[in-house]
């Protein structure tokens, strides 16, 4: 039968290791949170533009990047509000704070990402069978700015997209709004030059597909970061290969990594040692093995396999963690 040990740390010491993933990533946030303000107001300055010129010109492809700039807007504002909700110190309440409200944005974002395409795609089909008169100038000229502005958001996002999945959100948008921009130019020259319409639809329809690639990427990942599932950088086998290496583990079990919020991996599981007296080796060797892996945040439960026990009813052990994190 397996006893357990109970070990505990101060209270102020485990307030502090809540935040434990903010601090280290909180110059990247800042950084991503100003450029996020930077792309929100030329995103929406634009969308303007483009939506007028898009219905000046007659272009469903201007009229859906303007339709998915709007989007855009939404998402940006939404990411703005979240990240400064995700700065909330955590509390008893919220022992990790509000951090997983950049997930549930992205996920919102990811589901805006499917609306729109889906909207693009129906009209596209309507101005086939109906094509419409469409002014090629104006709407080369629209298309053409549309890509600069574009080009210089995706710039300022495209340093910063890889540390946060909201982030990342943001730019999947603005890279949508870049190809279709792409799209919406490669439509305007072919009807400059050939005069054929159907180029505008078809290329609408084309960009929705690209979009809702990416759409679905990133409602994959929020929904497997809801559901606390086990990172796809992680191998579970590794994380018991690496734990059943630490000098004194016998055996391992009940073992559970998940991601917080972007950037902050946490670790859950059972380690068996020969006797309790050495679990602060035990412990500190275990810390080591699973932050060479980017799990900053270890949660160990040690037990001892008592082999003289008598059998009897088996009782549920006394679940107290000992906290090991990286400083």
């Amino acid at each position: 039968m397996a006893s357990s040990a109970s070990f505990s740390s101060r209270p102020a010491a485990d307030r502090d290791c809540r935040q434990f993933g903010a601090a280290a990533n909180l110059p990247a946030r800042l950084a991503a949170q100003r450029r996020l303000w930077w792309v929100l107001g030329l995103t929406a300055t634009f969308m303007v533009v483009e939506a007028v010129g898009g219905w000046l010109a007659g272009s469903l492809a201007l009229l859906a990047d303007a339709g998915h700039m709007l989007t855009d807007v939404g998402a940006l504002s939404l990411s703005l509000l979240t990240a400064w909700i995700a700065y909330r110190p955590a509390d008893d309440a919220k022992t990790y704070g509000y951090q997983r409200w950049e997930i549930l944005a992205a996920l919102v974002n990811g589901a805006a990402l499917f609306g729109i395409a889906g909207w693009v795609v129906v009209e596209a089909i309507h101005r086939i069978h109906e094509p419409q008169v469409i002014r090629t100038g104006l709407f080369l000229g629209v298309a053409v700015a549309g890509l600069v502005v574009n080009l210089v958001s995706l710039g300022l996002l495209h340093g910063n997209h890889g540390h946060s999945l909201n982030t990342r959100g943001a730019y999947l948008h603005i890279l949508g709004d870049v190809l279709g921009s792409l799209g919406a130019i490669g439509a305007a020259v072919v009807i400059a030059l050939t005069g054929w319409t159907m180029a505008d639809p078809l290329i609408s329809i084309a960009i929705s597909l690209l979009i809702l690639l990416g759409a679905w990427r990133l409602v994959r990942e929020s929904t497997d970061i809801l559901l606390e599932g086990v990172p796809k950088s992680i191998s579970m086998p590794e994380v018991q290969r690496r734990m059943l290496s630490v000098g004194g583990v016998l055996a391992v079990h009940d073992l559970h990594v998940w991601t917080v919020t972007s950037g902050m991996l946490a670790m859950s599981g059972h380690a068996v040692v020969p006797e309790l007296g050495a679990h602060p080796g035990v412990l500190e060797g275990i810390r080591a093995e699973m932050a060479g892996m980017g799990i900053g945040h270890v949660t160990v439960q040690l037990e001892v396999e008592d082999e003289c026990a008598e059998p009897g009813p088996t009782a549920a052990p006394v679940h107290s963690h000992d906290h090991a994190h990286p400083h």
